[in-house]
């Protein structure tokens, strides 16, 4: 646990004794972005910003999570899936996000609509990829296998197909978890009254740059805790694979 924190200290150590200082003159140190952070936790208002872009994560990824899996899922397994979706979504992926925010605007409005919206398309990408770059991966000898053992097609997919892309696929979830937070910013800095995009414009237009360090802290922990989260589920799911993992 010790070695595993240990570039995370290192790096607020520096982040200590370089601020105000060849950080630049404006850099808060952790100790202000802490108190800024106890400012915003008395009066309750940090917890009212935070309720509303975790909503908003959780419905975006939730969905977009789903949707990833199924194309995947079918364009891994039926060769007619992967000839309908794979161009589409190729070229879908290609779009920055940037340029969907005034489309996203005009569709859907400028409340939490949009902003859910945005966030679905972020992970399926990723999601997809990693599920059809899994299914296919599959070893051919153990689905020849399983199919001399006389497996019909639901029990290939549920105990051989499935379980031999789940590494894959758990990759590809780490992706869509990171990428539904980074999806977040660009959508909270589009006219939203609450969340943690609100709160770092409304830090910028009075100066607070304690504030801003705060929620760019709070992004950068929220993204580590999904990603102990994913590596929870390789854990428990993944305990039979003996890869290397360093010396």
């Amino acid at each position: 646990m010790v070695r595993k924190s240990s570039g995370l200290v290192l790096v607020l150590v520096l982040w200590q004794l370089g601020a105000r200082g060849w950080l630049g003159a404006t850099t808060p140190a952790p100790t202000e972005v802490l108190a800024a952070g106890r400012e915003l936790i008395v009066s309750g208002e940090l917890w009212e910003h935070l309720a509303a872009s975790s909503r908003r994560v959780a419905v975006g990824l939730s969905i977009g999570i789903v949707v990833g899996l199924v194309l995947g899922a079918a364009a891994g397994l039926f060769r007619i899936a992967e000839d309908l979706v794979n161009g589409p979504l190729q070229a879908m992926r290609m779009l920055p996000t940037l340029a969907l925010v005034p489309v996203f605007i005009i569709w859907f409005g400028i409340g939490d609509e949009f902003k859910i919206a945005l966030i679905i398309v972020a992970p399926i990408f990723p999601i997809y990829l990693n599920v059809l770059a899994g299914i296919r991966g599959v070893d051919t000898r153990l689905v020849e296998a399983a199919e001399s053992l006389g497996l019909n097609r639901l029990q290939l997919t549920s105990k051989i197909i499935l379980p031999g892309a789940l590494p894959q696929i758990l990759v590809g979830l780490r992706q869509a978890l990171g990428l539904g937070w980074l999806t977040l910013v660009v959508a909270e800095m589009q006219t939203t009254p609450v969340g943690l995009g609100f709160l770092m414009n409304d830090a910028k237009e009075f100066l607070r740059t304690d504030q801003i360090f705060l929620v760019l802290v709070i992004y950068a922990v929220l993204g580590l805790l999904t990603d102990l989260f994913v590596r929870a589920l390789e854990r428990r799911f993944l305990s039979w694979r003996t890869g290397f993992e360093g010396a």
